[in-house]
């Protein structure tokens, strides 16, 4: 599907949950993975929108905000107060019309196991977007939000699929697998995914048609890279 945008536009969907569950843990979104994909895909001539849930004010997990999770993004993107008004007034992932989009991004962070990972409104965008040939990129947790989607057949939409994602060892490396919801790593191969891996946070990439995903918070560049130049192609 072209939508015929002059100007390629990137739809990318933040959590609304700052909260994993009650643990009373704050969460929301890494910071990373959405400030490594804002600038790299708007300095490669994209527009950029931000949606969530809930809309509005979309929260970014505390711990990514510092050191030694920050980055050189991260940095730029805290000084930023354009970058910063659109993560403070996301739009409402229910009234975005999906069909304006060239593409999708869902950065990662826990707060979206208990939120986009049973949105129905993220799961079919997910289904439209893939099914029209759109490229749908997802890193570090935002593979999640894979578990329910289905393909055209009623099959797991992971079946057969090549992917990675967030792995049980990095959850377990920061003590925080047994606070979640469900396992990203053990849902997607119970669904048939060919799961894959490396070293702990590590960056790592994988493609397969239109099913973008990377691993860990490293893999948010190189997957807006990859998003990029595939959108440039």
């Amino acid at each position: 599907m072209k939508t015929g945008n002059k100007q390629k536009r990137v739809l990318v969907v933040m959590t609304s949950r700052d909260e994993m569950g009650i643990s009373g843990k704050q969460t929301g979104t890494w910071f990373t993975e959405v400030a490594a994909p804002y600038y790299i895909l708007t300095e490669a001539g994209f527009e950029v929108v931000f949606a969530s849930p809930s809309g509005g004010d979309a929260p970014i997990d505390l711990l990514s905000m510092k050191a030694p999770y920050t980055t050189e993004y991260t940095e730029r993107f805290e000084k930023d107060a354009i970058a910063n008004y659109a993560v403070s007034n996301t739009r409402k992932l229910r009234d975005i019309n999906a069909d304006t989009f060239d593409a999708v991004f869902f950065p990662g962070g826990y707060g979206l196991l208990w939120d986009l990972a049973s949105d129905s409104h993220a799961i079919k965008l997910i289904e439209d977007f893939y099914n029209s040939d759109r490229p749908v990129a997802m890193v570090c947790h935002g593979p999640a939000i894979l578990r329910d989607a289905k393909k055209p057949n009623g099959d797991p939409f992971v079946k057969g699929k090549t992917l990675t994602g967030f792995k049980n060892d990095e959850d377990s490396e920061i003590e925080l697998l047994h606070h979640l919801l469900f396992s990203l790593e053990d849902e997607l191969k119970a669904r048939g995914a060919d799961y894959s891996c490396t070293t702990n946070w590590e960056p790592h990439v994988i493609e397969d048609g239109m099913l973008m995903t990377g691993q860990s918070p490293a893999s948010a560049s190189p997957l807006a890279e990859a998003l990029a130049k595939r959108l440039s192609a």
